[in-house]
């Protein structure tokens, strides 16, 4: 049986993401982890423009990593990620949209002159801030239960609290920190983030998860 194909990297969140779905699914798939400076030429045959993660099932190539999530959870879904109010939705809509945005031009700051890092840094907040209010009233953000939204916004929450680790923790965003590392702490984070070597051709297939 020839398995889907994912190409990753194990830093972007787009792919961590990804992972965490594919993980919780039990779909398993050859993983193939690239470096971003050195794209292999088959990964590029597949998605031209070069970003991770990318799923290569038959025929079919997926490109956007929320389209692997759902692409993965629906086939199978037993923790019922997929089982979430539309807002959920819409709160990964802002994540990736302007929470994203907010997020790079604080990290990468240097690359945007024109923006005041600091505006930037407060456009984030706002987000967070919401994030923070729903994990005050549950213990995931839409409920008891851990669903899509919180695995699909987390790597990136983790993305902006590791920009300035001390800073973040000063915010009091009590309820929000305790989310973003009972996630850090878990065997579920621990396991989509190992380390492998840069697919080559020829070499083993190496299996996910």
């Amino acid at each position: 049986m020839t398995l889907p194909i994912l190409w990753t990297f194990r830093r972007c969140p787009y792919a961590m993401r990804a992972r965490l779905a594919i993980q919780s699914s039990g779909q398993q798939v050859a993983l193939r982890e690239i470096l971003l400076k050195d794209k292999p030429a088959p990964f590029l045959a597949a998605s031209p423009k070069g970003t991770v993660p990318v799923v290569q099932d038959g025929d079919t190539v997926i490109e956007e990593s929320r389209d692997v999530m759902l692409w993965a959870l629906g086939r199978n879904d037993p923790e019922g990620w997929l089982d979430m109010p539309p807002e959920g939705s819409a709160l990964i809509d802002t994540c990736d949209g302007p929470f994203k945005t907010a997020l790079d031009h604080t990290k990468y700051a240097v690359r945007f002159p024109d923006k005041d890092e600091a505006t930037e840094r407060a456009k984030a907040m706002v987000f967070l801030e919401g994030l923070n209010d729903r994990l005050a009233q549950s213990a995931f953000l839409m409920g008891p239960k851990r669903t899509l939204a919180d695995m699909a916004i987390l790597p990136f929450v983790r993305q902006f609290a590791n920009t300035d680790r001390a800073w973040f923790d000063a915010q009091g965003l009590a309820p929000l920190t305790q989310w973003l590392d009972d996630f850090l702490a878990s065997q579920r984070f621990r396991s989509v983030m190992s380390k492998y070597p840069p697919w080559q051709n020829g070499q083993d297939q190496v299996l996910f998860p």
